[in-house]
């Protein structure tokens, strides 16, 4: 399925002149949204902290959102239009905002060009609609402008410093200013004569594996020997492991979905035809993901774990990015996420023992938010195959997929070797002792 490419008509001199005005500014910064949405997950798996790529995920999850109400109001005026296309100018000005190699410098691009321009395009919106005739779309901007400048407050402190991207924040502002702002209300002035399109000159490529910043990473946190890896796959399921130590290995697969928050956000990219629902439902999958991360980012320290000898793993992203984007959407909601289900479930059985309300509450909200995520698998995944050309049907798809993945994983895992000795880094062995059960 491709989204419409129907854009609104320029808005007709008459009855309905001042609501199709609205009409054409709301249906830009529906775009505007949208293409923030597509474009900003690159920079997910191009930064290393994991407190940024939770709150990236956040916004990209808000900002789906805004796009998704202002589409709603808008189809209420006449004008809008129908389908959920883009624009070629504006979807060039993103194309060009994921091009820095490094991801601090397009994060600046974002964050100190495109973004702030978003806010100064809502408040032109309502210092020039009705407040009273164009109240329901008054009320929606307002909360917009709320939620963008706390945007702007909560990623502040990740951001370089203006003068270390001064060069390409310069060159994304001359761009949207050739536009004369997002909504060509600002003062047009053209492109220099030497300004060039990075985008048009090379192609923007996933990285070949994901940025973790400052923390150790390895192939896999997942083995057989609790000398090697915290997670043991036999003692998630044998009834005679203590169900604190259960709850600290739950908790170590909770944080490293973290790959999921990386190879998912490859996709939005590379769909870039999709409906819109097709990205929003992603951007919530998305979100879902990285909560589920954070559940263990912030309960591991409470068990006195040192989250700096836990090994971040990086196989999955590594993997998949060598596979197309419907054979990484397929691989994670028809085999890792369906098939997760049964280990654990025995685990939220083995950690309810404990009488640990929060981590019962934690275990729970995963699971309900993995039963949607297989669900939007159903529900996408032939759209997205369609994007991709492919025609074979989804089971027989599906099922190739995965020896696919099992001749790519042979290729491309396993090649991370560990960052820390086994005398630092966080074991199963040394999980028993953490839980008082050694």
């Amino acid at each position: 399925m491709v989204a419409s490419s129907k854009l609104p008509a320029p808005a007709a001199i008459g009855r309905l002149a001042a609501v199709q005005e609205m009409a054409r500014l709301l249906r830009l910064l529906f775009e505007v949204e949208r293409e923030f949405v597509r474009t900003a997950t690159t920079l997910i798996y191009r930064v290393g902290e994991p407190e940024l790529k939770y709150l990236l995920c956040q916004h990209v999850w808000e900002s789906a959102g805004h796009a998704r109400f202002l589409r709603e109001r808008g189809r209420e005026l006449s004008g809008f239009g129908n389908g959920d296309g883009v624009r070629d100018s504006i979807r060039a000005l993103f194309n060009e905002a994921v091009m820095p190699v490094d991801g601090a410098v397009a994060l600046a691009g974002f964050y100190r060009v495109l973004k702030p321009a978003l806010l100064a395009a809502y408040a032109h919106y309502l210092r020039v609609t009705d407040h009273l005739a164009d109240w329901p779309s008054k009320k929606l901007v307002e909360e917009f402008i709320a939620d963008e400048q706390r945007h702007a407050r909560e990623i502040a402190n990740f951001l370089p410093t203006a003068a270390s991207v001064s060069g390409w924040s310069t060159h994304l502002a001359a761009a949207l200013t050739d536009l004369g702002g997002w909504l060509g209300n600002s003062p047009h002035v053209p492109l220099p004569s030497d300004f060039t399109w990075e985008h048009t000159r090379r192609a923007y490529a996933h990285p070949p594996t994901c940025n973790r910043g400052k923390y150790p990473t390895c192939s896999s946190v997942f083995s057989f020997d609790p000398t090697e890896t915290p997670i043991v796959r036999p003692w998630l399921v044998d009834p005679k492991t203590d169900p604190r130590v259960i709850r600290i290995m739950v908790y170590v697969w909770l944080m490293m979905e973290m790959d999921a928050v990386d190879y998912l956000a490859t996709i939005f990219y590379d769909t870039p035809e999709a409906a819109f629902d097709l990205h929003h439902d992603l951007a919530r999958h998305l979100w879902d993901e990285s909560r589920h991360s954070q559940f263990g980012f912030r309960q591991l320290p409470k068990l006195g774990v040192d989250l700096m000898t836990v090994e971040h793993s990086l196989d999955l992203y590594n993997i998949l990015v060598q596979m197309p984007p419907h054979e990484r959407y397929a691989m994670m909601t028809m085999e890792f996420e369906a098939g997760s289900f049964p280990t654990k479930a025995l685990v939220m059985d083995r950690v309810r023992e404990l009488n640990d309300f929060e981590a019962d509450t934690l275990l729970a909200f995963d699971r309900n938010d993995e039963q949607n995520h297989v669900r939007y698998g159903h529900r996408w995944l032939p759209e997205i195959m369609a994007l991709c050309g492919e025609t074979r049907p989804v089971e027989e798809f599906v099922k190739a997929t995965r020896e696919k993945f099992q001749e790519y994983a042979a290729t491309y895992g396993g090649k991370t070797p560990h960052d820390l000795g086994p005398e630092t880094r966080l074991t199963g062995e040394k999980i028993l002792r953490l839980a008082g059960v050694a």
